[in-house]
This record gives C-alpha cells, sequence and structure tokens, in this order.
C-alpha cells in the first residue's frame, strides 16, 4: 500500500471516530482531508478512496451504503456513503449459539 493510500484510509476511519456510531460519511470529505479543497487536488483521489473502500468493506472493517443500504462491494455506481459496520451487519464476526 502507498503512503498515499495509508492516508486515505487514516482519514475514513478518523472521519468515522469524529462522527460516531451509526454516522456515515462521504468519500468525498475523505478525500479533501488529503487532497484539500481544491477539486484539482481531492478529484483525483475519488478512484483510490473507492478501491480502498472496497477493500475495507471486503474485510470486514466498512460498509459502503447506497441509499441508506449495503452494496455489493464489487458492483456498484453513483453517490456512496461509508460507515462502520455495526454487529447485526456480520462484521466478520461469528455469533456463538
Amino acid at each position: 500500500m502507498s503512503a498515499q493510500d495509508d492516508a486515505l484510509e487514516a482519514a475514513i476511519f478518523d472521519l468515522l471516530a469524529a462522527r460516531g456510531p451509526g454516522h456515515t460519511i462521504s468519500a468525498m470529505d475523505a478525500a479533501r482531508i488529503v487532497g484539500g479543497d481544491h477539486p484539482d487536488g481531492w478529484g483525483p483521489l475519488m478512484q483510490p478512496i473507492r478501491r480502498i473502500a472496497v477493500r475495507l468493506m471486503k474485510e470486514g472493517k466498512l460498509v459502503i451504503t447506497r441509499k441508506g443500504r449495503p452494496v455489493d462491494p464489487d458492483d456498484f455506481r453513483g453517490v456512496y456513503r461509508l460507515s462502520l459496520p455495526r454487529d447485526d451487519q456480520g462484521a466478520g464476526k461469528s455469533e456463538s449459539v
């Protein structure tokens, strides 16, 4: 992973921690933390941040939502939000019986 990817991932988790449980963030917000407020800075980071979000969702560390519902990380388009997984979203945890 590159230093830029590390910075984007850290920005995602920093924003999510600041918002608190049950809240979402925009990928653009995380890109702006790393690239600055001008579109020439954060715009090119949108594809890398999407790739990172997909990886984190597959690892169970993040949930990508569209219109309030989790998406298929391999097949989604349009505006999306990022959130931390809730216990009932099966963030890689197994239930004990």
